[in-house]
């Protein structure tokens, strides 16, 4: 209430008497996860808003702390949960750039095959949840249907449905599977007939068109100002992708476009997701057609654990194994940050090496934690129920906030 008291007298509002104080959330449906958000209503319009983040206590940053390299990966899983392996993908990059290595070519195609599906999965996620919560059920089914194709596949493929942890540091827990491209193929058909009927039922649709064209605008100049990345970025007008502006991994090599909006309202998030789904599954197939053959990991022994068979049967694989099992994998003494293009936007890790097996210290920069601070900028002066949308469109994960 302090800072709701704090914020009315930043706008000059005296008479708090004929204000309603509202809770939404932290446990709603609408907020799309543990996160509250305290506004000052005039009638059902939001006059002020305070947001509060913190009820997830999941201490990511501190445990990294007391674990391996490798042992860290499956806590990145929980940070966006929603496109898992590009977490796994965000920090394995940043831990093989501190070691100086590459991992091979086939490693490389796959990791882009396999985030680009799961940015593609993130995606459905926020649209067929914002579209649920402005009542288009069938748009949702529409899309979430794909979506549980491609968690068979990842199911198929990791041994996991949701929480993936299949990088590994130096390359991939392992190989595909014999029929991979084929149920690849099939997922990718499933999902650009969801995305196209869902599509078809808003595009000119005038109801879906009033709730959300100039409902939560944010400039270009706001936006950057925030440390907005990502589509919520690029619905304001900033052609910013670190796929292309900043090529990592084998991002070069594949032609697609970086969707833009206008106005940076509920209206260009929502549809430059929808674009960006089709520029996902683009670089796929093209990434599938480049596809070679050959090993998903170096062959390092201070890195990669040995073959099973080099275990069981020699003292040198099996003292490997035990080795990097125990001692982690030994990263230089060193502060280093790196970034991929995550489905919300800019996923970096700065870590910190003491030159042991675990780091001293990582830092993470999810892209919604400065997304979720402009959201009272983008809710002051709606009603209550943009409100709803305006989160919605955001794609706030709070695992990334209280980390």
């Amino acid at each position: 209430m302090d800072q709701m008291n704090k914020k009315l007298e930043s706008k000059k509002i005296q008479n708090k008497d004929e204000l309603t104080f509202l809770n939404i959330g932290p446990a709603h449906p609408a907020t799309h996860g543990t996160i509250r958000n305290f506004v000052a209503l005039n009638g059902e319009n939001i006059v002020a808003c305070v947001s509060e983040i913190g009820y997830l206590h999941r201490g990511f940053e501190k445990a990294c702390e007391h674990h391996t390299y490798n042992q860290i990966i499956p806590y990145t899983d929980r940070l966006n949960y929603c496109s898992a392996i590009l977490n796994n993908i965000a920090f394995a990059h940043t831990v093989e750039g501190m070691l100086g290595i590459s991992i091979p070519e086939r490693g490389e195609y796959l990791r882009v095959i396999i985030g680009e599906l799961s940015r593609i999965i993130d995606h459905l996620v926020c649209l067929g949840a914002i579209l649920v919560d402005m009542g288009a059920l069938t748009n949702y089914w529409y899309l979430y249907n794909p979506r549980e194709d491609v968690y068979t596949l990842l199911s198929k493929l990791t041994g996991a449905r949701l929480t993936n942890s299949y990088m590994r540091i130096g390359g991939m827990a392992h190989d595909t599977y014999d029929g991979f491209e084929k149920d690849l193929q099939d997922v990718l058909k499933s999902i650009n007939a969801g995305v196209t009927d869902a599509l078809s039922l808003i595009e000119h649709n005038r109801i879906f068109h009033d709730r959300t064209q100039n409902v939560g605008t944010m400039s270009a100049k706001e936006a950057l100002n925030l440390g907005w990345t990502g589509p919520n970025l690029r619905a304001c007008g900033v052609a910013y992708d670190l796929r292309s502006n900043l090529p990592y991994s084998i991002y070069e090599r594949f032609d697609f476009s970086i969707p833009v909006g206008s106005t940076g309202d509920v209206y260009d998030r929502i549809m430059v997701r929808f674009e960006e789904i089709f520029q996902s599954m683009h670089i796929i197939q093209q990434a599938l057609k480049q596809l070679p053959d050959g090993p998903v990991s170096v062959k390092n022994p201070k890195v990669t654990l040995p073959p099973k068979k080099a275990v069981y049967g020699t003292i040198e694989g099996l003292m490997n194994q035990f080795k990097l099992t125990y001692e982690g994998v030994k990263v230089p003494p060193k502060e280093y940050y790196r970034a991929i293009e995550g489905a919300n936007g800019e996923l970096g890790f700065y870590i910190v090496s003491d030159g042991s097996g675990t780091p001293y210290k990582v830092k993470v920069r999810p892209p919604c934690f400065p997304a979720m601070a402009g959201y009272a900028k983008l809710v002051e002066g709606e009603m209550i129920a943009d409100a709803i949308l305006c989160l919605g469109s955001l794609n706030i994960i709070a695992g990334e906030l209280d980390r």
